[in-house]
């Protein structure tokens, strides 16, 4: 049973969905700004400095726990379906994971849809990655993380750096990804009533405003139709609440069927991107707690 912590992200996505129901054509800044709330679930973490920095042109933040490793570093992308979000509404979540892994976090602020359109945020995120390896950050100390879009982002990023001969990070950890740009998954109906925030509807709408013209079967925007073959180790978590379930699953299947090392973690009872609960919900904390124990050997922390 969910802990009565964890019912937060209820409230909170009810709220959305509430506002959305009084005013259904609110504006493109008026869904941004509400969004922006699902920082506000996670406590601060403490002991984490934060540091504002341009990468050519892009704005990211460095999330710095204190007495981390700093030569480790994780490039983290966030969620919000390519249109919302940005490095303030995910800058506790990605700051608590980096204190318990013990290293750097980069929040990338990239380019949001519909302004910028597909391969946009991957094209960036490469950038972003290129500038990382050129402050002499070595590909095997990096590690790539994301939720929701950003999970599919974290993912495509490293699809990308393959396909253009670049070394990749040491892991991948997709946090619930957004991958089926048909939402073709049937979870949407399976979790439809428990589900507070996810539907077709919605998922449709954000990857219309992300694709543009691009192909809903392009690999770096859906990866169901990704070849993984040479993939890093990746681990995806999801909660078992989600419409998204089956993109996290599938996408793990399509992976695992290319020989990678992957393991796909569902969450009983929780609800999308439930570890923006950090430091308030046992829940969140134990996943996170999972997140860096399994990828501190692979930056060859302790």
């Amino acid at each position: 049973m969910a802990s009565p912590q964890a019912a937060a992200i209820d409230h909170l996505f009810d709220s959305f969905l509430a506002a959305l129901a009084a005013d259904p054509g609110m504006s493109l800044e008026g869904l941004r700004d509400m969004l922006e709330k699902c920082g506000d679930l996670a406590s601060d973490p403490g002991g984490v400095d934060y540091l504002d920095v341009d990468v050519e042109g892009t704005p990211c933040l460095w999330a710095v726990p204190h007495g981390c490793a700093e030569d480790r570093v994780m490039i983290a992308l966030h969620g919000g379906g390519c249109v919302t979000g940005s490095r303030f509404s995910h800058r506790k979540l990605f700051a608590h994971i980096a204190k318990a892994v013990g290293c750097r976090a980069l929040i990338v602020d990239y380019q949001r849809a519909p302004e910028h359109t597909h391969p946009a945020q991957v094209n960036e995120s490469v950038k972003v990655y290129a500038w990382l390896l050129g402050q002499g950050i070595k590909p095997g100390h990096i590690v790539s993380v994301g939720d929701s879009a950003g999970g599919n982002l974290c993912t495509t990023l490293v699809l990308a750096l393959r396909d253009r001969g670049l070394p990749l990070p040491a892991a991948v950890m997709p946090l619930s990804p957004w991958y089926d740009m048909e939402a073709t998954g049937e979870s949407f109906e399976r979790n439809a009533g428990v589900d507070r925030l996810v539907s077709r509807e919605m998922s449709l709408n954000m990857s219309s405003m992300f694709l543009g013209n691009a192909s809903p079967h392009d690999p770096l925007a859906n990866v169901l139709f990704a070849d993984f073959t040479g993939y890093p180790p990746t681990y995806i978590q999801v909660g078992g609440y989600e419409a998204l379930v089956d993109d996290a699953l599938r996408g793990a299947a399509r992976m695992q069927a290319a020989g990678v090392e992957c393991t796909c973690e569902v969450f009983p009872e929780m609800q999308h991107v439930f570890q923006f609960m950090a430091g308030r919900a046992p829940e969140a904390d134990e996943a996170i707690g999972k997140l860096a124990a399994w990828v501190k050997p692979k930056l060859g922390l302790r």
